[in-house]
């Protein structure tokens, strides 16, 4: 929105709009970031319920949170790529790889937080 003209609390209402559009997009194309979105709804409840201390139930729904992210920065790295054409490319290829380990890297991240916080 660089040189929008929009300021102050217009530009924070649309870009709250932007956000929105994006978050509904990635819900609708994207089934992994549904599976997360869900796993967030069922997750929160129970972080809040066996997290010991603010910290805990904040590393634990922040762990997810973080997945969250990282999917959709992933789903704008594959759109992007995609938008250039379906023909293969390596560094294309590469692109959506490095992407995909960065989901796997925060699932593991999630895991092992999850196992560490309430792992007896």
């Amino acid at each position: 929105m660089a040189g929008s003209g929009n300021t102050g609390i217009t530009r924070w209402i649309k870009a709250l709009g932007f956000t929105w559009l994006g978050l509904k997009a990635t819900y609708k194309h994207e089934e992994a970031f549904r599976q997360e979105v869900w796993l967030l709804a069922v997750s929160t409840p129970i972080a809040l319920w066996f997290g010991d201390s603010g910290i805990e139930k904040a590393l634990l729904i922040g762990s997810v949170l973080l997945l969250l992210i990282v999917e959709l920065l992933n789903s704008a790295i594959e759109a992007v790529v995609d938008r250039f054409g379906g023909e293969h490319h390596e560094l294309s290829g590469r692109a959506k790889d490095m992407g995909s380990a960065a989901v796997f890297v925060a699932m593991m991240n999630t895991a092992i937080v999850w196992l560490f916080v309430l792992w007896p």
